[in-house]
């Protein structure tokens, strides 16, 4: 169905908004999927936190110029899907990446983050990221870990000390 031009406006505009909240951003090339996963795709992406959706090339390039995904616009070339992260960096490329193993025709075409554009490789390293539960918990057990050997440091004389008296009586009461 064509859009008047008020439906290509209202489209950017969308786009637009989701573009400048988002971290990071994947283009894929969906030629050859069914409806049926690429709606398994779009319900896997709500329940993720991910933007999904299927624009235009011309209304794609409008819609990301001005944002920290500007720089997408030479790879936005096919039938491509963006989807946007919302949540944390790595989601979107988690996502793409796991669809992408079990349906061959979701292809991964440009990843951007950061004002930075990527090719497909660097689909991998983008979905190791953390979400932001597992870096807090990282943190934490930094921050946790010095305390835990200073105090086993300062109780370890007691412990040796108990076990050697412990050792001494055995010896004893074998004797």
């Amino acid at each position: 169905m064509a859009l008047n031009l008020d439906g290509k406006k209202a489209v950017v505009e969308e786009v637009a908004a989701i573009a400048a909240k988002a971290h990071s951003a994947v283009a894929a090339e969906y030629r050859g999927m069914t409806v049926t996963e690429l709606t398994a795709l779009r319900k896997t992406a709500r329940e993720t936190g991910v933007y999904l959706r299927v624009v235009k090339n011309s209304l794609a390039k409008r819609a990301i110029a001005g944002t920290a995904f500007e720089c997408m616009q030479a790879g936005l070339v096919g039938p491509l899907l963006l989807a946007f992260a919302m949540e944390d960096p790595g989601c979107a490329a988690r996502l793409i990446g796991n669809f992408a193993k079990n349906h061959d025709k979701l292809i991964p075409k440009v990843v951007a983050i950061g004002g930075q554009v990527y090719g497909p490789a660097e689909l991998g390293r983008l979905a190791s990221l953390p979400t932001r539960d597992q870096a807090i918990s990282l943190v934490m057990a930094v921050m946790k870990a010095p305390i835990e050997k200073f105090v086993r440091t300062l109780a370890e004389p007691h412990a040796k000390l108990v076990r050697t008296v412990a050792a001494i009586k055995e010896q004893k009461e074998a004797a």
